[in-house]
């Protein structure tokens, strides 16, 4: 649903203004650089969370949860709107078929990468459920990781 919007509105106006482009980029960039801060500033309250964790949902409402947030996370705007027309040729004309094209193969391959983290995330659950220290670890790393790839975004630049 994201990668349509930024397919037919967004991505032809970043396609055709090179300033909104940058200010997509960089508020993107910036909004994860503070997502990751967020992530090291509160990585000891990661065994907190864990331990009050709700019980799993199941079924349609599960899938209902899945969408809303799918809908309703800015990130996905932010890679649709400013990662994917980088990789459009405009020269071959369909521009609005082709990030179409190439969304839908995001889309997938994201969706067998999450199912793949999933299962792998249920089998090791139990693992970091013995150790606070090891929530630690792993939110400092996300965190890291989140403010590396704001970087990333910021410096990189699209090709005309």
């Amino acid at each position: 649903m994201v990668a349509a919007c930024v397919a037919v509105g967004l991505g032809a106006l970043l396609q055709r203004s090179a300033t909104v482009f940058v200010v997509v980029k960089v508020v993107g960039a910036s909004y994860l650089v503070w997502l990751g801060v967020q992530a090291i500033r509160r990585r000891k309250s990661l065994a907190d969370a864990f331990a009050s964790a709700a019980e799993p949902r199941e079924g349609w409402r599960a899938l209902r949860d899945g969408v809303v947030v799918g809908i309703t996370n800015p990130k996905s705007y932010i890679l649709f709107g400013a990662v994917l027309p980088q990789f459009v040729n405009r020269g071959a004309g369909h521009v609005a078929g082709q990030m179409l094209l190439l969304a839908l193969v995001s889309v997938l391959i994201g969706a067998v990468s999450d199912c793949g983290w999933g299962f792998a995330a249920s089998a090791v659950r139990n693992w970091f459920a013995s150790s606070p220290r090891r929530f630690e670890l792993v939110g400092g790393a996300g965190g890291l990781a989140m403010i590396g790839v704001g970087v990333t975004v910021a410096i990189t630049g699209r090709k005309d």
